[in-house]
This record gives structure tokens, C-alpha cells and sequence, in this order.
């Protein structure tokens, strides 16, 4: 499905960039821009007539949910190493609807209350309602990426709980939330280049955690980590898409289409009136 809005796309985005069968994410070029022919200047163009059309979507989505009965929802999920660019896709692609039709939330470190619970309590939590579009800047993925890595579960918890997202995101899909997964995927090589980018300006330094370069040795670790994520998680109902990310302005067009599509597919119409649109407009005017 290609977006109304953009013209330049070279075959469904969706399915080139979804994790089927036999994926491996060793073989994703990060520089690469599948179905995407065209240079940064064109994709500027096409970012800023896709963020008016996710605009209207938006708010058709939130108007209808103010009026009828409905269940529909969308729940981007960003997952990504240090500096893939989920802060630019949250400021220049979500950023440009409605800030009422949003609901953001970034998953950090468990606090003491969130520990005593199941790991997808607190997520449950943050789920958009109906009408609403929620982010999560990062995610239960955490759990089990995080967790994995750096041994905070047992090998058996973990393994649980693979199956546990899986059965918490049919359940999600089936009351009518769109579930739109994406992994932005960098090279280590980019992510030091932006690491340092941080270091030498002042005005990013408030960006740069220390711990970054710790995370960056146990690299192999992690991308093991997410090849079995997305051979566990990547569903019908909910699959996964891997975004190259090291050319900026690709994933930002790449996911906007991504939450245009979910839009479309719940194709969201203005409410019709509850009221005598004619007899409003005579009591209007001769009052």
C-alpha cells in the first residue's frame, strides 16, 4: 500500500521491510533505503506532505473516537541502539500531529513498584486509548533484550516471556489497536560517529551517557538478542520492521508510511453530526 501523500515509493514499504521467514538481521544493509528511490532533498518533500496527511488521520481518529463507539487505536513501538534516531522519529514524524491525539512513553530502568509486578504491568499502564496514537520510546521488548543481555532474568523467565508478548499483543490487536513494531537498525560505525557528535558540541552533551560506550562492547550480544526477538515476535498480527537508520531522513520517511498505513487501514471518517446541521446554523444566526 503506498501512501496518498507519497509518490516516490518503489513497491509496498511494509513488506520490504517486514521480518518474515528466514530474516536475518545480519544482512540488513543500514545504509540502504529499500523502495526508495529517490535523494534527501525528494524525501523532504515527501516527509512534509506525509506529516499533513497523518495529520488529518490523526484527527479524524481522535473526532471519531469523541463521538461513536470505537476501539481503534495505534501503538508504535521503536526499538533501537543507543542514538538510531527514535527521539528525531518522535520529534519530526509524530511530532507533527496533534499533541491531544498522542500518548508518549519513554520505558526506562524498573522502579521498586514496577519490580514487584509482572514486567508487562507497566505497560499495560501506557496503552492508548481509543482515538489516540501512543509511542513507546522503547518497550516490554526491553525485557527481553535488555534482560537477556545483561542476565537480569533467568534463562526460563526470559524464555517465558516471549510468549507473553506474543499473547499480550493479539490481545491488543483484537480490540482494535494497530500494532506498528520497528527496529532502527545502525551500524556501530554510525552510532560512534553520532556518539562523538554529542561529545564535541555542548549543546548535545546532555544527550551522551557514559554507559553508551559499555553497551557498545557487548554490540554482537545485543544483535543476537534481537535476531531472536524477532524470530519469536514477529506475528501476523503484529509483525516486526527492521528500518535501516543510518541515513536519517530514510527511517523518518520510512516510519511515517508505516503509521500511514495502520491509519489508512482503520480509515478513520469525520463523525457525522448528531445534530440538525441547518436548524444549528438559523439558531446561530438569529441569536
Amino acid at each position: 500500500m503506498i501512501a496518498s501523500s507519497q509518490k516516490h515509493w518503489i513497491g509496498d514499504v511494509a513488506d520490504l521491510l517486514r521480518v518474515g521467514e528466514g530474516f536475518r538481521l545480519a544482512d540488513v544493509d543500514t545504509r540502504s533505503t529499500p523502495g526508495y528511490a529517490k535523494d534527501k532533498v525528494q524525501a523532504a518533500e515527501d516527509l512534509e506532505a506525509g506529516a499533513a496527511e497523518l495529520d488529518e488521520y490523526q484527527e479524524r481518529l481522535y473526532a471519531r473516537s469523541r463521538v461513536e463507539a470505537t476501539d481503534a487505536a495505534v501503538l508504535l513501538v521503536l526499538q533501537a541502539m543507543d542514538s538510531a534516531g527514535k527521539g528525531g522519529i518522535i520529534r519530526h514524524v509524530v511530532g507533527s500531529v496533534d499533541p491531544q491525539g498522542v500518548v508518549l512513553s519513554a520505558f526506562k530502568k524498573p522502579t521498586p513498584e514496577e519490580l514487584e509486578h509482572d514486567f508487562l504491568w507497566r505497560v499495560e499502564r501506557r496503552l492508548p486509548v481509543s482515538g489516540l496514537i501512543g509511542v513507546f520510546d522503547r518497550s516490554h521488548y526491553e525485557d527481553v533484550l535488555i534482560g537477556r543481555v545483561r542476565q537480569l532474568a533467568p534463562a526460563e523467565e526470559i524464555e517465558r516471556r516471549y510468549g507473553a508478548i506474543n499473547e499480550f499483543e493479539k490481545r491488543l490487536t483484537d480490540t482494535g489497536t494497530r500494532v506498528v513494531k520497528v527496529m532502527l537498525h545502525i551500524s556501530p560505525e554510525e552510532q560512534k560517529s553520532r556518539l562523538m557528535e554529542r561529545l564535541e558540541r555542548p549543546d548535545k552533551h546532555w544527550k551522551y551517557n557514559p554507559g553508551d560506550v559499555d553497551e557498545r562492547e557487548l554490540w554482537p550480544s545485543y544483535m543476537a538478542a534481537y535476531q531472536t526477538v524477532f524470530e519469536r515476535t514477529s506475528t501476523d498480527h503484529a509483525p516486526w520492521h527492521v528500518v535501516p537508520a543510518d541515513r536519517k531522513w530514510y527511517a523518518r520517511l520510512a516510519v511515517q508510511h508505516l503509521l500511514l498505513e495502520a491509519l489508512e487501514e482503520i480509515d478513520p471518517h469525520w463523525p457525522v453530526a448528531t445534530f440538525d446541521v441547518e436548524t444549528e446554523k438559523a439558531r446561530l444566526a438569529a441569536s
